[in-house]
């Protein structure tokens, strides 16, 4: 079992994470805390999950490679070495910047395997904000790991909140600013599979272990961010997160 109370927060240097109250977590934020990723878990990112991305795609998904729409989950592993937590740095490789993905996060308290839609959210321990960063690219068939496995391009956190406090995971506002001005806007409502449907589909085929992280998938047109710059996201009123864009070889 993976449970907490509250809002978990794992801050950098401490052992262990804490399961805090919200007006704490936002406390401990306020004094400019960095975090690390308050789950340790597999997380896993969803493709094209999202109404407005296959709109987008238009006539593109009925011809080759696609050939049709995604009739089961599309996902991709964002491996250990991505994980990072509120307050990150993050590398840029090169001028066309970085992709900030905004996402929520589904965090798995307990096996699941084959769960029912119904059943679903007796599975779920809690939610988070997950920056599922990559690299700007047209393709979307067979995500490339050189795009989306950099160091730290899975920026989670800075919270971890308990399922009881958020009432409908399928209709909270996404927002990312980019140096302070507002850059996008989104919600969660748009999805193809909402939260339950998701976690039915995914696990039909594939088992989730208690701590895992699957994401609900990035809204379409998310904003890219360059080095020198800071992205702050945030969902809902939950803390937000933020992390500082940097060019190869700049000092720490």
């Amino acid at each position: 079992m993976f449970a907490l109370a509250d809002h978990l927060l794992h801050l950098e240097g401490e052992a262990l994470p804490r399961d805090v109250s919200a007006a704490t977590a936002h406390a401990l934020l306020a004094s400019g805390v960095r975090c690390r990723a308050p789950v340790s878990g597999a997380v896993y990112g969803t493709l094209l999950n999202d109404r407005h991305a296959l709109e987008a795609l238009g006539d593109a998904m009925n011809a080759p490679p696609y050939k049709a729409l995604p009739r089961a989950p599309i996902l991709y592993l964002k491996p250990r070495n991505t994980l990072a937590g509120h307050g990150a740095r993050v590398i840029v490789p090169d001028a066309n910047g970085v992709q900030v993905g905004a996402s929520l996060g589904i965090v798995i308290g307990r096996t699941a395997a084959r769960v029912q839609a119904h059943d679903a959210f007796d599975y779920i321990a809690g939610y988070t904000l997950v920056a599922d960063l990559c690299v700007p690219h047209a393709s979307v068939y067979r995500p490339s790991v050189r795009f989306r496995a950099r160091d730290h391009f899975c920026v989670i956190g800075p919270a971890l909140i308990a399922r009881e406090y958020v009432s409908n995971p399928d209709d909270m506002a996404i927002h990312v600013d980019i140096n302070s001005a507002p850059r996008f806007s989104a919600t969660t409502s748009t999805s193809v599979r909402g939260v339950a449907q998701l976690l039915a589909d995914v696990t039909d085929f594939m088992t989730l272990a208690p701590g895992d992280v699957i994401t609900l998938g990035v809204p379409h047109g998310a904003p890219v961010a360059h080095a020198g710059q800071r992205a702050t996201l945030a969902i809902g009123d939950w803390p937000a997160l933020d992390i500082a864009f940097a060019a190869q070889g700049d000092a720490a």
